[in-house]
């Protein structure tokens, strides 16, 4: 994965043809995000092992996206600081378009941009997250080895998946996720 230079991963907004851009949370932005995540995950998204994850450790709000298509809020995604094996990383999501949305490239955006502007910090070197290989492995993600990396609960070992600029990370990070660890 190529990693944009930090100027670029720092701009406020990414924008794209179609009128879809990327730009940071703000505090007008909390309800749709509560919104948002309970219509794409429902009542049950509580009792996920990622959302325990986030419940463990919080989110970097400087790491939080909304999308917009036309000025209309769209999307959202979270960042959280973590750590495997020592190794500092984050974990990505969640992940969540409007349903009159979907199909518009706002997801995938938010994915790339708010992973390259993480990367870019050289405080981590990857992106965990939980999801869809046919989703997440075109835009750079790899599979993990099954069950090296250990989440307070159970997840599905072929969902984890693993964004990093170094070569092979995705197959050797192992251990049980923890709290971020300070350069």
């Amino acid at each position: 994965m190529i990693v944009p230079d930090a100027a670029s991963a720092v701009a406020e907004s990414h924008i794209v043809p179609n009128s879809l851009i990327v730009r940071p949370v703000d505090a007008d932005d909390e309800a749709f995000v509560e919104d948002l995540q309970a219509l794409a995950f429902g009542p049950g998204r509580f009792s996920r092992t990622a959302f325990r994850v986030r419940e463990q450790f919080p989110i970097d709000p400087s790491l939080s996206m909304i999308a917009e298509v036309n000025g209309t809020r769209c999307g959202s995604v979270w960042m959280t600081p973590i750590s495997v094996g020592g190794v500092n990383g984050y974990l990505l999501g969640p992940l969540a378009t409007h349903p009159d949305f979907r199909k518009r490239g706002a997801g995938k955006l938010l994915a790339r941009e708010v992973s390259a502007r993480a990367l870019a910090r050289g405080q981590g070197r990857f992106v965990l997250l939980v999801g869809d290989q046919d989703y997440y492995c075109p835009l750079g993600w790899e599979t993990t080895t099954q069950g090296a990396i250990q989440f307070p609960g159970p997840v599905d070992p072929t969902r984890v998946l693993l964004l990093s600029p170094e070569t092979g990370l995705s197959k050797s990070l192992s251990g049980p996720i923890a709290s971020y660890q300070a350069d």
